[in-house]
Order: structure tokens, then C-alpha cells, then sequence
């Protein structure tokens, strides 16, 4: 009786999704939530009277389906791009595919342990929020970690061979008289040259004819000599570099884009830096660079010219009391604009942070939408590239953009005499139907002031 009870009960919960554990000894428990889920004859709770005790585990074999995480507002959709495959061992929280939107990468990680039973989409496969997207057979355990393979035993050293036996030297050879040198031959004296009146004229043409026939011969065929193959590759562009393509084109597309120039003396901003610098970094945990003065200038410079940090929109033209400063950061997979908010709050140890922390998670593939959404205006630094000068385009919707460009030694003129002085030049690219070259040259003028004099932006002027 007591074992039609416990088979009865297995029954029950494996259709449940559980297992049953019992052992034979006293009073049995949790019968309460087997009534519930299903009535059970009394002749069988009698004899389940006499199970020792029930241990209710977890589903065997559980399953999991995992979706595409809401996308935001100004996402639809994007690419799959797959990291494991069906068959794959996961930890809780690694990642199992991301998915390439427009803007950045969107990781989708395992819930829990498991193992991959299931992928409903392949790779780069196009999907939506809410859409299936695997299948994770919970586990409970973390993957195990393959041993290490043991080093190889290094080779046993050779005893080195015996040294061979002496050879007896040969005899010296017997001695014997030095022949003489044989007397070379008299040279031929050769016939004196006759003068060139008196060579014939048909021997000259026609000692020129078998010479230009000669210099004549085609040469041989040398693309059959090329080695080496000559291929190309189709592929398909990532829907991060569309999206850059699409708003480049547009940006052409729609501003009336002009470039003005200007140079900063850098000697002021850099004896400043290296001044700083130990006491900086020992304070704040990052180092004083140059972003932080360039940031501050242009929002100090943005403040004094808003039409720069406008927007036409429709026949409006819409200014805002707040500067938000876009930072071009150049990943494997794209340039990306994390923002920095509100930058004429902050102070260089502020912007060096938000600097810090934004370029390290561009370069780790983290940047959330949102931290990339809006800006007023941006910055382009290829300087760090080793840029000479160059013209920027716009990001749109912004009306503007300063590019940064390399620091190079050059000479200038100062107070009546040529120095030696570290110079960058900086682009301004402006959308010309809103921002009129005046305007242009007093917002790069005030950078200039910010960069060159600090103590300028700190005095309010």
C-alpha cells in the first residue's frame, strides 16, 4: 500500500513539473498543497500517513524563455548579434546575444544558470520589443570552469655525446722545387679604327634597323607574373554605422554648413595642467586633462552667444538656458555622443568624471540610450589622432560643432618677436541660417580667452 501511495504521488507532481524525495520514518508533511492542487482517495492519505517525511524540490528541468527588453522611445528595433549558441553553458548574468540598435548595443543577459536549449532567432535577424528571442533550461549551478591544461614536462637534457678520437695529421708533403709562372701569351694589337668618313653609309642604316628592331619587342604579358589573390568582401554594415551614414547625409542635407577657423596658444593651459596634475589626480582618482577646459570654455562661450546653442525647428527658432555638451568618442564599432548635462554647473573635476566614466563605458559597449539622448552642442577632439585641422559636420538637431585638433609646436609672433609655442586649431562648423559669421567668430574668440586664460571664466568674463 505504502508503495502504490508513493507512486501515486510521484505521478502527481511529475505532472507538475516536480520530483518527490521521501524517507520511510515518522509523520509525512506538506499534504495540504497536494489536496488543493488535486483530491486524493482517503485510502491513499491514510497510507501516506506512514511516509516518514516529503521534500518538495524544485522543477526538474525547468525552462525559461527570454525576450527583448523594452526598447526606448526613440527605438524600434534593432540587430542580433549572437555571443553562445544552443548547447552552452550560462551564468546568471552573462551575456547571451546583444542586439545593435541605431545608437548602441542593448546586451541581453541569462536570468539565471542554465544551458541554451533553444535560439528563436539567428544571427543578425531583425527584432522588436517583446519578441522571443531564447530558450534557458535552468540549471541552479554556474557553469564549471575547464581545468587548466598541466604545463609540459620540459625535456629531459641529452648527456652530450663522446668527443671524437684525434686524427692522425698527414704527413707533410715531400718538398719540391717552385715551378715557375708560364709566361702569358702577347696581346693581339688590334687593328687601328677606320675613320667614320669612310664607313658606308648602307652599313650604318643598317646597323640602326637591327637596333630598333631589338628595343622594338613588345614586353612579356606581367599580370600573369602578379601573385597573390585579388578579392573582395561584401559586408553588410552594422545598423550603427547606417544610422551615422543616414544622419551625416541629412545633416549635409539640411544646414547651411560654414567652417570658421581660429588657433589657441596652449602653453598657458598646459604649464597649468602639469602644475596640477599630482595634486588633481590625488584628490579627485582621474587626471586633470584637456577635455575639462575645452568643455568649460564652450559652455561659458555657449552661454554668451545662445543663437549657437539654438535649433531651428519648423519656422521657430528655440533657445535653451542650458548647455548639454555632446563628446564624440570613436568605439570599434562606431562614433558614439554620450552627453554630458548641464556642464555650466559643473566644475573640471566634475566634467573630468563624466568624461571618465562615459568613455569607458562607450569603449566597454555599456552607453545606455538615454545617455546619449539630446546634447546642445558638440565637440569632436581628433587631435588625439593627430589632426591637423579639418572641417566637422553637425549632429543633428544641434546647430554647431568645435573640433579639437593636434597640439604642434610652430612659430608665432609675440610682442614684436618670433617664439616657439605649442598651437592647435580649432574648426568651428555652424548651420548658417541661424548663426551669422559674426557670431561664428566671437563664440571661437571666447573659447579662445577660456583656454588660453582660465582665470577668465572663473572671473565671470
Amino acid at each position: 500500500m505504502l508503495r502504490r501511495c508513493s507512486k501515486h504521488l510521484q505521478t502527481l507532481y511529475r505532472r507538475q513539473g516536480q520530483s518527490l524525495r521521501y524517507r520511510t520514518t515518522d509523520v509525512p508533511k506538506a499534504l495540504g498543497a497536494l489536496g488543493q492542487a488535486r483530491p486524493v482517495p482517503a485510502r491513499i492519505l491514510a497510507a501516506h500517513q506512514q511516509v516518514a517525511s516529503i521534500h518538495f524540490t524544485r522543477p526538474l528541468y525547468e525552462e525559461q524563455d527570454v525576450s527583448t527588453p523594452g526598447f526606448p522611445d526613440s527605438v524600434s528595433e534593432g540587430d542580433v548579434k549572437l555571443d553562445k549558441k544552443v548547447g552552452d553553458a550560462v551564468a546568471a548574468d552573462e551575456v547571451v546575444l546583444e542586439i545593435e540598435t541605431d545608437k548602441t548595443a542593448i546586451p541581453v543577459m541569462a536570468p539565471t544558470h542554465g544551458v541554451i536549449k533553444e535560439l528563436y532567432v539567428k544571427d543578425g535577424d531583425t527584432v522588436k520589443a517583446g519578441q522571443k528571442l531564447f530558450r534557458l533550461e535552468v540549471t541552479g549551478e554556474a557553469p564549471k570552469k575547464a581545468a587548466a591544461a598541466p604545463a609540459p614536462e620540459p625535456p629531459k637534457a641529452e648527456a652530450p655525446p663522446p668527443p671524437p678520437a684525434a686524427a692522425t695529421p698527414p704527413p707533410p708533403p715531400p718538398p719540391s722545387t717552385p715551378t715557375p709562372p708560364p709566361t702569358p701569351p702577347p696581346r693581339a694589337t688590334p687593328p687601328p679604327a677606320a675613320p667614320i668618313s669612310s664607313i658606308p653609309v648602307a652599313a650604318i642604316r643598317h646597323a640602326q634597323a637591327i637596333e630598333t628592331a631589338t628595343v622594338k619587342v613588345p614586353p612579356a604579358d606581367y599580370s600573369k607574373e602578379i601573385s597573390g589573390t585579388r578579392t573582395e568582401q561584401r559586408v553588410k554594415m552594422n545598423r550603427m554605422r547606417q544610422r551615422i551614414a543616414q544622419r551625416l547625409k541629412d545633416a549635409q542635407n539640411t544646414n547651411a554648413m560654414l567652417t570658421t577657423f581660429n588657433e589657441i596658444d596652449m602653453s598657458h593651459i598646459m604649464a597649468f595642467r602639469k602644475k596640477y596634475l599630482d595634486a588633481f589626480t590625488k584628490k579627485h582618482g582621474v587626471k586633470l586633462g584637456l577635455m575639462s577646459p575645452f568643455v568649460k570654455a564652450a559652455a561659458n562661450a555657449l552661454t554668451d552667444q545662445p543663437v549657437v546653442n539654438a535649433v531651428i525647428e519648423g519656422n521657430e527658432i528655440i533657445y535653451r538656458d542650458y548647455v548639454d555638451i555632446s563628446v564624440a568618442v570613436a568605439t570599434p564599432k562606431g562614433l558614439v555622443v554620450p552627453v554630458i548635462r548641464n556642464v555650466q554647473t559643473m566644475t573640471y573635476s566634475d566634467i573630468e568624471l563624466t568624461v571618465a566614466g562615459l568613455a569607458e563605458k562607450a569603449r566597454t559597449g555599456k552607453l545606455t540610450i538615454e545617455e546619449m539622448d539630446g546634447g546642445t552642442f558638440t565637440i569632436s577632439n581628433g587631435g588625439v589622432f593627430g589632426s591637423l585641422m579639418g572641417t566637422p559636420i553637425i549632429n543633428p538637431p544641434q546647430s554647431a560643432i568645435l573640433g579639437m585638433h593636434g597640439i604642434f609646436e610652430r612659430p608665432i609672433a609675440l610682442n614684436g618677436q618670433v617664439v616657439i609655442r605649442p598651437m592647435m586649431y580649432i574648426a568651428l562648423t555652424y548651420d548658417h541660417r541661424l548663426i551669422d559669421g559674426r557670431e561664428a567668430v566671437m563664440f571661437l574668440r571666447k573659447i579662445k580667452e577660456g583656454v588660453e586664460d582660465p582665470a577668465t571664466i572663473i572671473a565671470g568674463l
